[in-house]
C-alpha cells in the first residue's frame, strides 16, 4: 500500500458528512441577546452575562454595539439595592435618503 492509498476516504463517507449539516439558520450572539434584552421585564447584566455565558463587561459592550447600530435600550434602576434592568424598546431605525 501506498501513502496515496491510506489518505483516501471513502466516497460513502463523505456523502454522510455533508448530510449530518443541519439545515437551521445559524443563531448569532447579536440576535440571542437581542431576544434576551426583549423581554418585557428587561433582564439584569449578571443574568445577561450568565445566559449567554459572556463576561460583565463584554456584556456591556456588546450592548453598546447595539445602541451604535440603532437599537434603543432603556435602563430600569431598581430600588432597595436591587441590580438595574435593561430591555430594548425599538429595534434599528432605518434611515430614508
Amino acid at each position: 500500500m501506498t501513502k496515496k492509498s491510506l489518505d483516501r476516504k471513502p466516497e460513502a463517507a463523505k456523502r454522510n458528512k455533508k448530510s449530518r449539516q443541519s439545515n437551521r439558520p445559524k443563531v448569532t450572539k447579536k440576535a440571542k441577546l437581542v431576544s434576551l434584552l426583549s423581554n418585557n421585564c428587561g433582564v439584569d447584566i449578571a443574568g445577561l452575562s450568565k445566559k449567554l455565558g459572556w463576561q460583565t463587561h463584554s456584556t456591556r459592550a456588546a450592548m453598546t454595539g447595539l445602541r451604535k447600530s440603532g437599537y434603543v435600550i432603556e435602563l430600569t434602576k431598581s430600588e432597595d439595592g436591587k441590580p438595574s434592568r435593561y430591555r430594548v424598546s425599538h429595534g434599528p431605525v432605518e434611515q430614508g435618503g
